[in-house]
């Protein structure tokens, strides 16, 4: 009788492969999507004080009597609030990249909702009048989203997600 060497009495683990291209291309697009943020945190940085010149600028015409202590504190309010919010969409780009190459369906869900509020964002920004460079770097943003979102939905990611989150790959 002949057996393979060396036999341990259990079946071979079946090969498991990596993401197929749609997925790799989506997690490129959301590592992508988290320079953009950086880039546009480190502009933010820098421009902090035009910020400030036009927050103050535009308080002083809508009412004349504010304090400056009032204008100091709300200058401090957006600019932490700012930084936060670029900050915790780097941390969300980088975490559903990671998450959506693992094979996690829930990381594409997710992907997706935060891709709609973006939209909403996207949106109630565009009316607003002012702030064409912030806009750009929206739209760019929101491109980026959208090739993602397109990428994680492909027949071979879904498949990917599907054969990843069954009970036999576990």
């Amino acid at each position: 009788m002949y057996q393979p060497y060396p036999s341990s009495g259990q079946a071979p683990e079946p090969v498991r492969q990596g993401p197929p291209a749609s997925v790799v291309m989506a997690v490129r697009l959301m590592f992508a999507g988290a320079v953009v943020s950086a880039l546009s945190l480190i502009v933010g940085l820098v421009t902090v004080g035009s910020i400030r010149a036009s927050i103050r600028t535009s308080l002083h015409k809508t009412n004349p009597k504010v304090t400056p202590a009032e204008v100091h504190n709300i200058e401090t309010i957006f600019v932490v609030g700012s930084v936060a919010f670029q900050v915790i969409s780097i941390g969300l780009w980088i975490w559903m990249a990671m998450t959506n190459k693992a094979g996690k369906s829930w990381a594409r869900i997710v992907a997706s909702v935060l891709f709609g509020l973006d939209t909403l964002v996207l949106l109630l920004g565009a009316a607003r009048a002012g702030a064409a460079a912030g806009t750009l770097v929206s739209i760019l943003t929101w491109l980026i989203g959208l090739g993602a979102i397109v990428f994680l939905w492909r027949r071979d990611a879904s498949e990917y997600f599907t054969a990843v989150s069954s009970p036999q790959a576990r």
